[in-house]
């Protein structure tokens, strides 16, 4: 291809590529020296390199440059050259001399002016270049076209986008170098950091607190499918509910830049919503909208409300992510609100308001039998049964999987719902490989679903991968970081990996949030027993006992502290009453054999783990790593237990 002089005025085909240094706006604020002194640096790889492809330098602008190239092959191999020495650069530097270099190439019409380039090429190509992992190349289809099976690199697709003020969308790739993404580099792109507060109930019904409650979790579930965005979860938005606390305050306790605050009324089927997004900081008003719509239209103002809020954001919002918010799971207005009573009496997680979230979910699948989270719901219900022990496994476990697997038969996509199989997998099915491959794709869904990372840790804990496991449980905390129950995950991973002072204070520390969690009492027992603390360890059980009214668990617990403590009168007590409880109701074998744990006798411990495991209870999942059975290892039983498990 001959190209005429860029000062003539000509418009042909050329391939554009645009570079960017990442984060050179906050290094010139921070410490514009060395900032200075890296942008030369860049310059001259970047120049280097161009100038052995045959590219030409069109202009420099602030720390990025614009090139034009005869060929996509010779830009494509140019930016991956440069990309290489930036890296082998990088590697013999100081962290605080990195530099990162976005690029981003398109083929398309230009035309000189001057000696400057416009046209469809030049946008494109500096639209593409935003996609690019830091330290990466994305290219368009266009350019895929020249250069697939021409360079030695692997080249991925990121799927439709849409360009920032372009119509339609494009596919877009990205060049792997060394057979990868750039994913250390992109795991330090910060994403905007958002909470939904709860939205306040203004109806003079106040029975209308179900749909007020549901719909802020709907709109949590809407904003988690951005990827630009990280979600506080439910459980901790949920402790502001009611309060007078501060916009800046919240934004605090939070670490969130923005909040979405709002209030719902509705009559008969009139709706009336206002919702706004507020800066944490400076507590200014970003975007605010009220919606007077009809009931039924509450999806299409959920869709908007997210929208607008990216839109205020500058956040990118892909096409997938796009149709995920505009999804509508059922047409039937009577069945989304059945659902949503059935995830608002399921949220209370006592039997009683299991048992009516049950019933509200059969009745939003009479209106509607093809709601996929509805038999979701179902699945989750039946599983927390199960967890809380409020009925047996073998009743409760296998109709949750006959529910979450219609729900993923009709739909494939939801995150929660492949959590939700991912969790039978690993407590009844003891399917290890299954259970992990559905963590996985829940996650791939939706990495702002903070019980996808909860569970998966827990999973990871049962084989002993405690530093995953404690990544795992970290990224539940940021995504929930008023969750107590997260909180206590937190010291569980450090107890079970026998880092027993560290588990401690992380206790201690969910103690200080809420003094009246029971699950952190119960569970600060265990390292105090390992450490022969019984005084301190029959406190904290004693206190477990008092808060849960005597549940199963708080006195098998107590009574293995008291055994341990060579306490055997008061231990036999605690046994007693458990064995009276189980005429009535259903007692796991698996806490009466950890009480004769608690006695060192051995028959009986491996007696009641064998009835554990036909009843196939849940708390097996950790026996490998359980430190109180530390004494036990070695011996033929319990290895056998351990074996069958497919733990060993």
């Amino acid at each position: 291809m001959i190209f005429l002089p860029l000062s003539r005025q000509s418009r042909r085909l050329a391939a554009i590529m645009f570079t960017d240094v990442v984060g050179y706006a906050e290094l010139a604020q921070r410490d514009e020296p060395l900032s200075i002194e890296l942008l030369k640096e860049q310059r001259q790889i970047v120049r280097s390199a161009v100038k052995e492809r045959g590219g030409t330098e069109v202009k420099t602008m602030g720390d990025g440059f614009l090139v034009e190239f005869a060929s996509a092959i010779e830009a494509a191999k140019c930016a991956v050259e440069i990309q290489k020495r930036l890296h082998e650069r990088n590697a013999a530097s100081n962290p605080d001399r990195q530099v990162l270099l976005r690029i981003g190439i398109h083929v398309g019409d230009i035309l000189a002016d001057g000696n400057d380039i416009v046209g469809d090429g030049v946008n494109v190509a500096s639209r593409i270049e935003p996609l690019a992992s830091p330290g990466g190349i994305a290219v368009s289809q266009q350019v895929f076209d020249h250069i697939r099976n021409k360079v030695d690199e692997e080249i991925v697709s990121l799927g439709l986008r849409e360009l920032k003020h372009l119509d339609g969308t494009m596919e877009v790739y990205e060049i792997l170098l060394g057979g990868r993404r750039a994913a250390p580099m992109q795991a330090k792109q910060k994403k905007h950091r958002l909470a939904v507060l709860p939205l306040a109930n203004i109806s003079s019904n106040p029975d209308d607190e179900y749909f007020t409650d549901g719909l802020t979790e709907e709109l949590i579930s809407t904003f988690s499918r951005i990827a630009g965005l990280s979600v506080i979860a439910r459980t901790s938005v949920m402790r502001f509910k009611g309060t007078s606390t501060g916009i800046a305050d919240i934004g605090r306790e939070l670490n969130v830049e923005t909040v979405v605050e709002g209030s719902v009324r509705r009559i008969g089927k009139k709706l009336r919503i206002t919702a706004k997004l507020v800066d944490a900081g400076s507590e200014e008003n970003l975007w605010s909208q009220q919606y007077d719509r009809d009931d039924s239209d509450v999806f299409a103002i959920q869709s908007d409300i997210a929208q607008k809020t990216a839109e205020a954001l500058n956040l990118e919002i892909l096409v997938k992510e796009r149709q995920g918010m505009e999804r509508r799971f059922t047409k039937n207005i009577d069945a989304y609100h059945a659902y949503l009573k059935g995830r608002y009496f399921w949220n209370k997680r006592n039997k009683e308001a299991l048992e009516k979230a049950a019933g509200y979910f059969h009745q939003a699948l009479e209106k509607d039998p093809d709601y996929a989270p509805a038999y979701a719901g179902l699945a989750d219900t039946h599983a927390v049964l199960a967890l809380l022990e409020f009925v047996p496994p073998r009743e409760a476990y296998p109709e949750a999987k006959k529910m979450v697997e219609k729900a993923l038969a009709i739909d494939d996509g939801l995150a929660e719902a492949h959590t939700s199989l991912a969790l039978i997998r690993f407590q009844y099915d003891w399917d290890w490989p299954g259970s992990e491959q559905e963590f996985l794709k829940a996650i791939e869904l939706n990495a702002n679903y903070a019980p996808a990372h909860h569970f998966y840790a827990d999973m990871l804990k049962a084989h002993g991968r405690f530093d995953e496991a404690l990544e795992q449980i970290r990224l539940a905390q940021e995504l929930d970081p008023l969750s107590l129950a997260i909180s206590t995950g937190v010291g569980h991973v450090l107890y079970l990996s026998k880092r027993y002072d560290d588990s401690i204070q992380q206790y201690a520390k969910t103690v200080e949030l809420d003094p009246n969690f029971m699950q952190t009492h119960l569970w600060f027992g265990r390292p105090y027993l390992q450490k022969g603390m019984y005084s301190e360890a029959i406190a904290e059980l004693q206190k477990a006992v008092s808060l849960s009214g005597e549940s199963t668990v708080a006195l098998a617990m107590l009574g293995h502290a008291l055994a341990s403590a060579g306490k055997k009168a008061e231990a036999d007590q605690v046994m007693q009453k458990l064995v009276e409880r189980s005429k009535t109701t259903y007692v796991p074998s698996y806490w009466i054999a950890v009480i004769y744990n608690g006695f060192r006798d051995r028959e009986n411990v491996l007696a009641w783990l064998e009835k554990a495991y036909d009843e196939r209870s849940s708390w097996l999942a950790w026996v490998k790593v359980e430190p109180r059975f530390d004494w036990l290892r070695g011996d033929r039983g319990f290895d056998s237990i351990v074996r069958r498990l497919g733990l060993s």
